[in-house]
């Protein structure tokens, strides 16, 4: 691609994208000189406004554009059960499945000790004054199937289940469509430990 200032700029930055290597720059890059002003425009408008107006919710700490996010502030939700994720970005799948209905608390990562990540980087002290405080029947705990979200669920399991809140998590096994032969150890295992009755 041409390496004038500007383009490499652009090509630069894009680049800083995540997922987004030199060639998916380029693509999007090409797309950028080739469109009309007024859709570039509405772009550079459209991330300079999600920057100026989004933060996080005082509640649940999800993404909010007023003082608290709309599922906090939405009366049909049951503020009874809380499902607790690691980011932001782990309610929009959870909401897809309109199967959940109450609200959220978002953690703002998961426990490492390796990385140098406790419990007082992460926003648990929020979370055990929203049990206190909010009448709370259930904790769902929808961290990664991970090393560092079994940590941290279990952490917060230990934490919660003495205030006599009921504590779950999300079962985890076979995905629909997948094979037996396919799955490893660890997802079969859950299934089986997860199964029920017919």
């Amino acid at each position: 691609m041409n390496s004038a200032p500007a383009i490499q700029k652009l090509l630069d930055e894009l680049e800083r994208l995540p997922g987004v290597g030199p060639k998916s720059a380029q693509r999007m890059a090409y797309w950028i000189l080739n469109t009309d002003r007024a859709t570039a425009l509405r772009l550079a408008q459209s991330i300079i406004e999600v920057k100026d107006t989004v933060h996080f919710c005082s509640r649940c700490f999800n993404y909010a554009e007023g003082d608290v996010c709309e599922i906090c502030a939405s009366t049909k939700r049951d503020g009874g059960i809380i499902c607790v994720v690691s980011e932001p970005r782990d309610i929009p799948p959870i909401e897809r499945t309109g199967v959940f209905g109450g609200v959220y608390h978002v953690l703002g990562g998961a426990l490492s000790p390796l990385e140098g990540i406790g419990p007082d980087d992460l926003h648990v002290a929020e979370l055990m004054a929203r049990l206190g405080s909010e009448g709370v029947r259930e904790v769902v705990l929808a961290t990664n199937p991970n090393v560092e979200g079994e940590t941290t669920a279990s952490y917060l399991a230990r934490l919660i289940k003495p205030l006599g809140v009921k504590v779950t998590r999300l079962a985890s096994g076979l995905p629909v469509g997948g094979d037996l032969e396919f799955a490893d150890e660890v997802t079969l295992g859950r299934a089986l430990e997860a199964r029920r009755e017919l």
